[in-house]
């Protein structure tokens, strides 16, 4: 990444655009899609799994531990959703609690005090946003990830295997590599989220997937994702095995790239490829009339005036006038 911005129009999407948009989303969420756990005894060996966050409990949402790539020892960290009912539930929807991060955070800095890279795999709709949840700290366990991730002098490498979506995809998903699979989907919020925001409606979800250009084409356009692995047949649900292949490939490649690094080269690219991320139209015209913010009198006044609140009375009807002296002298 060279930490130019990228530049784009903000054209509405074709029709034939959103239903290709959707498409995508719907083959991200496929039941039968490769999760972390059935991926990695294709593309690792001697994996461990660790549990707990050494503060509250174990979130089956998160899994991770180390294992060797090639005979190399790295720390694997991914979501995990499941495949069924009970295993979804046993999961929670791969949508984790505070703990979760915190157990992934644990294991990064064991992978920095080690000195193994780290490895995450990104498949979740976001973060739980239960009450549970925000009573331990959920947005802080988010925060304080993706802090620690910035920082981790250690290779870091991210593959966005389903969804990536919001918080929950970003606290793990700090790297020097992101990579996506071909129908993989990445963005700050679900379609049927942003269109219930934007269109007051769910069913404008296909218009929001299109709008948002969350697909890994789309990502990689814009600078978020390095690269787009290719899929087998007509996705990865279809073969595992070969999907593991390919993306243990491109992991190879990513890190031989970054293991040649010194830590001081690595932060400064990582940092380097964070700051250019980003995208905003360029119209070259100013506005047509300067926009004044409005001053703090009226802005108070607006507060006062907020649908179903009684209107503060005026000075002038507490306090008629008579003509005969000034109204700030009778109130004082």
């Amino acid at each position: 990444m060279t930490g130019t911005t990228t530049r784009v129009e903000a054209t509405p999407p074709t029709a034939e655009a959103i239903e290709a948009a959707w498409q995508r989303v719907q083959l991200a969420r496929h039941p039968q899609r490769p999760r972390t756990l059935d991926l990695v005894p294709h593309m690792f060996t001697e994996f461990t799994e660790l549990h707990g966050d050494r503060a509250f409990g174990d979130d089956a949402a998160v899994v991770g531990g180390p294992a060797l790539l090639e005979g190399r020892p790295v720390m694997v960290i991914g979501h995990q959703k499941g495949s069924d009912t009970e295993s979804n539930i046993l999961r929670n929807f791969g949508s984790p609690h505070p703990e979760g991060f915190r157990k992934a955070q644990r294991l990064m800095r064991l992978a920095e005090k080690l000195g193994l890279p780290v490895i995450t795999f990104l498949d979740t709709a976001g973060a739980f946003p239960g009450p549970a949840a925000e009573e331990r700290g959920q947005a802080e366990a988010i925060a304080s990830s993706i802090k620690l991730m910035t920082g981790l002098q250690v290779p870091i490498v991210v593959i966005v295997l389903g969804e990536g979506g919001s918080g929950g995809a970003l606290a793990i998903g700090v790297g020097d590599a992101v990579l996506a699979l071909e129908n993989a989907v990445y963005s700050v919020i679900s379609p049927e989220g942003c269109a219930s925001i934007l269109w007051r409606s769910r069913e404008e979800a296909r218009t929001a997937a299109a709008a948002m250009r969350m697909t890994a084409a789309d990502q990689l356009d814009l600078g978020v994702v390095d690269a787009v692995v290719a899929e087998p047949g007509e996705g990865a649900h279809t073969d595992h095995a070969a999907t593991a292949r390919t993306l243990r490939a491109a992991i190879l490649s990513a890190l031989r790239r970054l293991t040649s690094l010194e830590a001081e080269e690595l932060l400064a690219s990582r940092y380097a490829r964070l700051r250019g991320i980003g995208a905003y139209l360029d119209t070259g015209a100013g506005a047509t009339h300067p926009v004044e913010p409005p001053s703090l009198g009226r802005r108070i006044g607006r507060m006062l005036r907020l649908p179903g609140v009684p209107r503060r009375p005026r000075w002038s009807e507490i306090w008629p006038s008579d003509g005969g002296e000034d109204e700030n002298e009778r109130g004082a």
